[in-house]
């Protein structure tokens, strides 16, 4: 055995936590998990954008991290999901309602379950560690709230 591996033997492997928030922070994320193992990473995510709209419970970064993590964001904007469809937008701007913050229609499924998930009591760590694990996100994932 060399003396290196002497020297990790029975020794942990190194935790990282990481604050993260926009795209930018997603993007960093997205490379330390292809580095690191799922149990050693830990990402904080930004909860201070979220706020409520159409009724649903929208938190912006969180989301961004877990599209990111999941391999489903929209690359080009760097938010949102690839391929997403627009039919609720279109149909909300029909009907004149508010429509200045594009939610496609995948992202609208997010936010709905989300929001019911919320108001079943659970916390939003609770739900996002629900939705990360739908989405397949392996890493912890924490609203800094």
């Amino acid at each position: 055995m060399s003396s290196a591996a002497h020297r990790n033997e029975g020794r942990k492997a190194a935790r990282y936590v990481v604050l993260s928030g926009g795209v930018g922070g997603a993007k960093f994320a997205l490379g330390l998990s292809r580095v690191l193992r799922p149990e050693q990473l830990t990402i904080i995510a930004n909860t201070s954008d979220d706020f409520s709209h159409l009724g649903l419970a929208i938190s912006p970064d969180l989301d961004t991290l877990m599209y990111t993590l999941a391999g489903v964001v929209n690359e080009d904007s760097g938010w949102g999901c690839r391929d997403e469809t627009w039919s609720c937008m279109t149909g909300l701007a029909a009907l004149g309602a508010e429509t200045w913050f594009r939610l496609g229609d995948r992202d609208l499924a997010t936010h709905l379950e989300r929001t019911r998930l919320l108001a079943s009591g659970q916390t939003l760590t609770e739900v996002t560690r629900q939705l990360c694990s739908k989405l397949g996100v392996a890493v912890n994932l924490l609203p800094m709230s």
